[in-house]
């Protein structure tokens, strides 16, 4: 995965930071706009709340693109781990799935012209007879036309031996 220089990562770190003591949303909204701006995305709608989930969860990213976190004044009240690294981490961790889910036409054209990719005229001439998932026997290609090829010459085989009976 490409990652933003470490001289980015260091700001929006320390942007991060900042706005878990000061909480000031200037300093949330940069780290957040230079994070979206190395991926060439939109910012995400992001919803502040005092506890999602009974307090269990910290975060969570909707289908939709929104963001729901809970605000570092929150964060600190009921909780185990208090810490403000926990916190950025959290923040990483929402915006890693907001990175994953976006644009998802675009991925799902590149995954079918990757499974198209050197099918040749298979793909246009329609389904084969046999599909290739299911074999008769386990092995590899080879051992299977292997298979195939005895087992015709045994069928000739057999039936030169009924015919020289007959005789």
């Amino acid at each position: 995965m490409i990652m933003p220089p470490l001289a980015h990562r260091k700001a929006i770190d320390r942007s991060l930071a900042s706005f878990f003591h000061t909480h000031r949303p200037a300093a949330f909204r940069r780290a957040i706009s230079e994070l979206c701006s190395f991926y060439h995305l939109k910012r995400p709608k992001i919803e502040w709340y005092e506890y999602l989930d009974w307090g269990k969860t910290a975060g969570k990213t909707m289908e939709d693109g929104r963001i729901l976190l809970v605000h570092p004044e929150n964060w600190k009240r009921g909780r185990i781990y208090k810490s403000e690294r926990m916190w950025v981490q959290m923040i990483y961790h929402e915006m890693g799935h907001f990175l994953f889910w976006a644009d998802a036409e675009r991925k799902a054209e590149s995954f079918t012209r990757r499974m198209v990719l050197g099918l040749g005229d298979r793909a246009t001439r329609g389904a084969s007879r046999r599909s290739p998932l299911r074999s008769r026997r386990a092995g590899g290609t080879a051992s299977r036309r292997a298979g195939g090829l005895r087992r015709r010459r045994n069928i000739a085989a057999i039936r030169r031996r009924k015919k020289s009976r007959r005789a």
